[in-house]
């Protein structure tokens, strides 16, 4: 596809900006990207489907050049202008494609919008076992602070020296290099004094999230999602270190728990699929049985 058009929804605090590719006329995929990135990591998802779509990504609030606000430890705050997205538009008959945080905002909006989506692909999301959920903390303990993700690297000289320092990093050497290279071109902003660039999601911010991944339980909401759901899920196992995201923390039992549900699994990859083999992951996105 050409290079997408972009727009922006909604003013204030839930403003969101979000990049559309293709006729408005062709049925539409809805992607919803993972904590700390933005809607342009998909670049290379989009450009590997098939004609004939509408594809709409979304930064989220508090991501890319979406609003800011000062917390985003509570899950439904994020889901919520992302309704409210696909009730502007007029979002009918969506494939919505969710990557990790992304995917557990889609559970959210199809148990109260499921008339909306014709389907839901569940990119590894971030919905773990029910007894997790069960003595989490309350959203006004949650101290964003103590996360490690707080103290992340914020201001670069350049988004090519952003790339160089990542590749280098075991969770990100994983990546296409294009894919990577999306992420720091896009995932920038200018300083405001023009000395260099920040990242558009601010550590502190990315931070809360984390924190709150327990405060919000999905399990209700699962219950309620009556389209036809996809999970794709990379293999679990033990983190190496704080800032290791490449272990899948989707619980395996998660595709009993919906109505209408299969599971595609992937062991040659990990929780960041869609920034190392974005080909399977349109694939997935546009059919609904796995690759024989």
């Amino acid at each position: 596809m050409s290079e997408p058009a972009e727009r922006y929804f909604g003013e204030g605090d839930p403003r969101l900006r979000y990049f559309e590719w293709g006729d408005p006329a062709d049925p539409v995929i809805l992607l919803l990207h993972a904590t700390g990135f933005h809607a342009r990591c998909w670049d290379k998802v989009v450009a590997a489907l098939p004609a004939g779509y509408r594809v709409i990504a979304v930064d989220h609030l508090g991501h890319g050049r979406s609003a800011k606000p000062d917390t985003l430890a509570d899950w439904t705050r994020t889901a919520e202008p992302l309704m409210a997205l696909v009730e502007g538009l007029e979002l009918r008959n969506v494939i919505g494609a969710g990557h990790s945080m992304g995917g557990h905002c889609l559970v959210q909006m199809a148990a109260r919008m499921g008339d909306r989506f014709t389907r839901l692909v569940l990119i590894d999301p971030v919905i773990m076992e029910p007894a997790l959920y069960k003595n989490a903390p309350k959203l006004e303990d949650v101290d964003p602070s103590a996360n490690p993700v707080s103290r992340r690297r914020a201001v670069w000289d350049s988004p090519e020296q952003m790339f160089e320092r990542l590749r280098e990093h075991p969770s990100y050497a994983i990546w296409q290099p294009d894919v990577l290279m999306d992420y720091c071109r896009h995932g920038l902003l200018r300083r405001p004094d023009g000395d260099g660039f920040e990242l558009a999601c601010p550590p502190l911010l990315e931070a809360s999230v984390y924190a709150g991944s327990l405060c919000i339980d999905p399990y209700p909401m699962v219950d309620k999602v009556a389209v036809p759901v996809t999970i794709l899920r990379a293999p679990p196992g033990t983190r190496d270190g704080t800032l290791d995201f490449t272990r899948s923390p989707t619980w395996p039992g998660l595709v009993e728990r919906f109505a209408d549900a299969c599971e595609v699994y992937l062991p040659e990859l990990t929780h960041f699929m869609p920034m190392q083999d974005p080909v399977r992951i349109a694939y997935e996105i546009v059919n609904t049985s796995p690759i024989s």
